[in-house]
């Protein structure tokens, strides 16, 4: 057996085994469906600095510069489907494997798999809807879309005339609260701890891996680059997840 296949029947193995798995994606996950990621080179980052939360909370043109930076990269994420280790990680939720999915993408692709709602927790929030600071009202992006192509402008709440902003959370915006919690609820709750194409540079979400081992979870890792906690991990595999994942999943 090469070791290749030697490494997907291990992963294969702790699957079968674990009885509540905690799943955790990455930006890498998604790359596999097309969506650029944000800090490697040739990233979103690499040609466009990071709108800081208080710039958009301060500056009118911040916010039309925020907006048109969504609708811009809006046939990327309208055109992404998920791929197979969406489809693999979906699968492990509705057979009851894994309790649920820990993400910081803010692509819906999960959902989009097959995972229900209340399974996915989105650290980073969702860029497909928009939200009012001040009341919480929910927007949908297709309206904003129509009015900012006829006149760029940042769009204000309808109920209480707050800023509206994508359902994501930027640099310098205080994490949710609630979602952090239960993230880590499920993490020491776990008894395998799966990382999907996350660096695990990020904190506080990158310490979900440590939390984990801490409380005598296995920790497996795929990611094809090095990653800060492959020290930490049982099994660290250093290739595309969809294919390792699918064949892990339902191996032939």
């Amino acid at each position: 057996m090469d070791a290749e296949k030697k490494q997907t029947e291990q992963l294969r193995q702790m699957l079968e085994k674990s009885q509540r798995i905690v799943v955790f994606t990455g930006a890498g996950i998604s790359t596999e469906s097309g969506i650029p990621d944000f800090r490697s080179p040739g990233g979103i980052w690499s040609k466009n600095q990071p709108i800081n939360y208080q710039d958009f909370i301060s500056s009118e043109e911040m916010r039309i510069e925020s907006w048109r930076r969504r609708f811009a990269l809006g046939k990327v994420l309208d055109q992404a489907r998920p791929n197979p280790g969406h489809l693999a990680v979906a699968k492990l939720v509705q057979r009851g494997k894994a309790a649920c999915v820990i993400t910081q993408n803010i692509d819906g692709l999960h959902q989009q798999a097959g995972v229900p709602d209340d399974k996915v927790i989105e650290l980073h929030g969702n860029t497909h809807h928009a939200v009012c600071l001040e009341c919480g009202k929910r927007f949908e992006l297709a309206p904003i879309r129509q009015a900012f192509e006829q006149n760029p402008h940042a769009p204000v709440c309808d109920i209480c005339g707050g800023m509206v902003k994508t359902a994501t959370v930027s640099f310098g915006q205080s994490m949710p609260a609630a979602k952090m919690h239960a993230a880590r609820e499920q993490t020491v709750n776990c008894d395998l701890f799966l990382s999907l194409g996350s660096s695990l540079v990020v904190y506080p979400a990158a310490g979900f891996p440590e939390i984990a081992k801490r409380n005598n979870a296995r920790l497996a890792i795929i990611n094809r680059d090095l990653t800060s906690m492959d020290h930490l991990a049982d099994l660290v595999i250093h290739d595309g997840i969809g294919p390792v994942l699918a064949a892990a999943v339902d191996p032939e």
